[in-house]
């Protein structure tokens, strides 16, 4: 888990080599982005909604607008793969696949390029994916005013993943089962919880994301909080 701080969402941080126990506790961490997680519950850290300003409504619809034409390049997902995306943890069963750009997420380190998501974001259909929204990545340590500078927070919500609990070797795969005490979905949300479980605690797992959905008719479907925490 070292380097949490990496550009991009570093997801990379949670896989290790594969076939082995840490394999599996990868696969556990994207399980545990999946559901029930995303109700604000203790393991999520949302930015605050912002009263409106002038021009907010303006400059979050170039950012919708430039982030469909980005969709409308790559609806053909063999595209976005030649074009350097990668698919994250392809072998676990989710409801969104997260293809990843790693440059992109570099870059996102540094400035806001609304051209270049960290993450494409496909659902499967049949043999292959169906584009269906993007995600944009910020390094943790930005403030709310940085991120707002990005995308007014009077129309959009960052997330952070918090509060994590990785298991101690022997139990990873634990996360996985239904009602776990580590991961993201785990009832652990504490450090002294964590502790007496041997687990390491990471108070933030990977950096500022915010989900949007460009093909969507209106304003309140790109930015829906609701969608972004049931995906």
């Amino acid at each position: 888990m070292k380097g949490m701080d990496m550009p991009g969402h570093d997801m990379s941080q949670m896989s290790a080599q594969k076939g082995g126990e840490d394999s599996n506790a990868s696969d556990s961490a994207m399980h545990s982005m999946e559901g029930r997680h995303m109700d604000m519950g203790p393991h999520m850290k949302m930015t605050a909604l912002r009263a409106p300003q002038p021009g907010d409504a303006e400059r979050a619809q170039k950012v919708a607008e430039t982030a469909r034409a980005v969709m409308e390049k790559y609806k053909d997902y063999h595209v976005a793969l030649n074009d350097g995306f990668k698919i994250f943890l392809p072998r676990v069963p989710q409801k969104q696949y997260h293809f990843t750009n790693d440059s992109y997420g570099s870059e996102a380190a540094s400035r806001f390029n609304p051209e270049h998501p960290t993450s494409l974001l496909y659902e499967k259909d049949g043999d292959g994916y169906r584009l269906v929204g993007v995600m944009y990545t910020a390094p943790r340590r930005l403030t709310e005013d940085d991120l707002n500078e990005r995308i007014p927070l009077s129309i959009a919500q960052w997330h952070e993943h918090v509060n994590f609990c990785r298991a101690p070797a022997g139990h990873r795969l634990e996360a996985l089962e239904p009602h776990p005490k580590f991961g993201l979905r785990g009832s652990i949300n504490t450090k002294e919880e964590c502790d007496a479980a041997g687990g390491e605690f990471l108070p933030i797992v990977f950096n500022w994301m915010v989900h949007l959905y460009p093909l969507e008719k209106d304003s309140a479907q790109v930015w829906s909080v609701d969608r972004q925490h049931a995906d």
